[in-house]
């Protein structure tokens, strides 16, 4: 399976997260890991595997 490893969904660019899940539970278990750490995500089925792409804005820190 030649998986891509970005992808755009609604203009926003995803990448994948480098993980194929067997079933749809194992990729929301996944997926809210995700969400919890301030990612946007989402699920694709391909070739009966899930997948999860991310993806967080990167904010500049604060100078010192």
């Amino acid at each position: 399976m030649s998986t891509p490893l970005a992808r755009e969904v609604a203009g926003k660019k995803f990448m994948w997260d480098g993980a194929t899940y067997v079933t749809r539970g194992d990729a929301r278990q996944a997926m809210d890991a995700y969400k919890q750490d301030g990612f946007e995500v989402h699920m694709f089925l391909e070739e009966d595997k899930y997948l999860v792409y991310t993806r967080r804005l990167v904010t500049q820190a604060a100078a010192g």
